[in-house]
């Protein structure tokens, strides 16, 4: 009997739609073993909160542990660099607050680039910065900081929670910046860390997230004196604004996200996307959301990498104009 052979072309087309095939399986398959979700500041801050709260949801709709690593350091660049050199298959991510979009400002030799070295995943949410002081404190008002900061340039401290590289340390400086006053930065690697300071007296003053920050105003270990955002937080609603206060045009608004590597696969992308949706529609999910003075965001990871781009411009120019450093 003779042997009858298949053409080279149809063997070439079998091993690629196996290839395919198997391809397809493993996108199916994510995640195939825990997923890390890093965190660039020490454990009690804001964002290790909701990464927390977060990762307990993902687990149970993905399937596997997710697990939260905190990697502070560095204005937080130590775990984003550490996720961005990761590989891109949806097993590393980055827990990211809004200052994110500034550390390639701030820290040029950080080694990764916020925007390209990152896919987004979603935006988590919203919140405003708010400044507090120890209950024990002679000021009463924001006016009265920012008297106290004319007579005396660099006598009052704040405490910098993750450095330089956030939303919250930004605030300070456009703060000052716009009112015309000297304060002291004292930076620690997260909001924990700064609140903790802040609480035993070695610092005067704090710019946190209500997240971190609202047991400690509601204990009255802390007094709240003004949020960032043009419209008072429905989690402090007795807080004034800075606008109703000092600057009528002040705003600034603090956000959390989730990135994975650059060249993550869009169809994980997309999957993690739906699934943090989900979760932020679950009622338990929202209220701890808004008992932390943080608003829901759904959205697309398109959505998320243009609000990513726009303020690390916006950042960027305001690092660069009004020169601020970290050591």
């Amino acid at each position: 009997m003779r042997a009858s052979f298949l053409p080279a072309s149809f063997l070439r087309a079998l091993v690629l739609g196996a290839a395919c095939l198997a391809g397809t399986a493993h996108a199916q398959a994510y995640p195939s073993r825990p997923v890390s979700l890093v965190v660039g500041f020490a454990p009690g801050g804001s964002a290790d909160i909701l990464a927390r709260l977060l990762a307990q949801k993902l687990a149970g709709a993905l399937g596997q542990p997710v697990l939260v690593e905190n990697k502070p350091g560095a204005g937080a660049t130590i775990a984003a660099a550490q996720v961005a050199a990761a590989p891109a298959d949806g097993h590393t991510l980055l827990f990211v607050t809004s200052g994110h979009a500034g550390s390639t400002a701030l820290y040029p030799k950080a080694g990764y680039d916020v925007v390209r070295s990152f896919a987004p995943v979603a935006r988590v949410g919203v919140s405003p910065v708010v400044i507090v002081v120890p209950a024990s404190s002679p000021h009463r008002s924001l006016s009265d900081v920012i008297e106290a900061a004319r007579k005396q340039p660099d006598a009052l401290s704040y405490a910098a929670g993750g450095g330089g590289a956030t939303t919250t340390s930004l605030a300070a400086e456009f703060l000052k910046r716009d009112a015309g006053v000297q304060m002291l930065m004292v930076p620690y690697k997260g909001s924990g860390p700064a609140l903790t300071a802040l609480l035993s007296g070695e610092v005067d003053a704090g710019f946190d997230i209500p997240s971190s920050a609202l047991p400690h105003i509601e204990s009255g270990k802390l007094r709240a004196l003004a949020v960032t955002t043009r419209s008072r937080s429905a989690v402090l609603p007795q807080v004034p604004t800075v606008a109703e206060q000092v600057l009528p045009d002040f705003e600034v608004v603090g956000w959390f996200g989730v990135l994975a590597p650059a060249g993550t696969p869009p169809a994980v992308t997309a999957q993690l996307n739906r699934t943090i949706n989900e979760a932020l529609t679950q009622p338990d999910v929202r209220a701890r959301l808004s008992s932390l003075g943080v608003a829901s965001e759904a959205g697309s990871p398109e959505d998320f990498g243009r609000l990513i781009a726009g303020d690390a411009k916006r950042y960027g120019e305001a690092i660069r104009r009004l020169g601020i450093q970290v050591n």
